[in-house]
């Protein structure tokens, strides 16, 4: 049999390369794009296209447009649908990689929400599988909190509060008002993608379990353990089984990161970060949270949003996953708690006047 070949489209991956680096009204330079100048618009209201392969080798000149980014199993270039940006992520074939298409395929034709990256489009012939959707010109939140270069340029305390409460709401519906329930099952901060006006988007849905799988679902010997180093949730790797609440740990992590402004996992130290905040998360009164704070914040910040953050991700990492709030409480604590700093941010991201 010859190889089959799956192709994913993604948004996001590696684009603040090319897409350079926006924060708030600055201007987005897409030079670096080559044919690629247009900026994104909204996609079609009457939901994702299906597309032809020869279609999706068309918008890439047969994968040969411009490569903003690279990894172990994939190369990620830029092109365009209808004159809206996107981002192709080309995976090295495999049954997994298959099982992880038709996931997240499943999951996005089912989700609408507009901190939930958008499908546009997608291939599902036999021996491919493609899915086209909205490009984030400003790449992902790990990039923008520990990239190199002008994407460590620090961001605003505000800003980080908003994405959080943005993230919070996306996870909200997925659990409480997506039908059926969904549990994302890999939330982390290279999950979380920053469009144009730097509004997150929560994306790669291929860990994802719908129906009654998001409420209780074991981890079988044919299926790989979900999630990402330094944000699994610690009951999970124990008991096999994922739930609602294991999207809420590892949200807490992200939320740890957003405060602190250290990565989940630092590889070369082999370092969790939730190990190293240990004597903070467990102590019975927890220390100043302005000990926390992202040093490059500087007094950039308001005391008391930072210690309502660091209070709510302590309960959101909780040992005891019957502890833990639910997205719902994360979503009216950082409303409550936080609201000079995103009422700050100013910018409107969805169609209820809300960030």
């Amino acid at each position: 049999m010859g190889e089959q070949r799956y192709r994913f489209f993604c948004c996001g991956c590696g684009a603040n390369a090319a897409a350079g680096d926006r924060e708030g009204d600055e201007e987005t330079d897409y030079s670096g794009a080559g044919v690629l100048e247009k900026k994104v618009e909204k996609g079609d209201e009457a939901g994702p296209r299906r597309l032809s392969l020869a279609q999706v080798e068309a918008m890439t000149a047969g994968f040969t447009s411009a490569v903003v980014g690279e990894g172990g199993f994939s190369t990620v270039y830029l092109a365009r649908l209808s004159g809206t940006l996107a981002a192709v992520k080309v995976h090295r074939s495999s049954e997994r990689l298959h099982r992880v298409f038709r996931q997240e395929l499943d999951a996005l034709l089912r989700v609408r929400h507009p901190h939930i990256v958008r499908l546009l489009a997608f291939c599902d012939q036999q021996e491919e599988g493609v899915l086209v959707l909205e490009f984030a010109a400003n790449g992902n939140l790990h990039e923008r909190l520990h990239g190199g270069g002008k994407a460590a340029r620090t961001m605003p305390w505000a800003r980080r509060v908003s994405v959080a409460l943005q993230v919070a709401r996306a996870l909200e519906y997925l659990h409480d008002r997506c039908e059926p329930q969904v549990v994302h099952g890999d939330v982390k901060a290279s999950n979380v993608l920053l469009d144009a006006s730097m509004s997150a988007k929560l994306c790669d849905f291929g860990s994802s379990g719908m129906g009654f799988s998001a409420a209780v679902r074991p981890r079988s010997s044919a299926h790989t353990m979900l999630g990402s180093p330094g944000y699994v949730d610690p009951h999970y790797i124990r008991s096999g089984v994922v739930t609602k609440k294991s999207d809420v740990y590892s949200f807490g992590v992200l939320l740890l990161e957003l405060l602190t402004g250290m990565e989940a996992f630092c590889a070369e130290e082999g370092r969790l970060l939730t190990a190293v905040l240990k004597p903070w998360l467990s102590a019975s009164t927890p220390c100043d949270a302005r000990g926390l704070v992202d040093e490059r914040l500087g007094t950039a910040y308001v005391a008391a949003e930072a210690a309502a953050v660091a209070a709510l991700a302590a309960s959101c990492v909780g040992e005891n996953p019957s502890l833990r709030p639910s997205m719902a409480d994360v979503v009216r604590t950082l409303e409550q708690s936080a609201h000079a700093s995103i009422s700050a941010v100013g910018k409107r991201s969805d169609g209820n006047g809300k960030v």
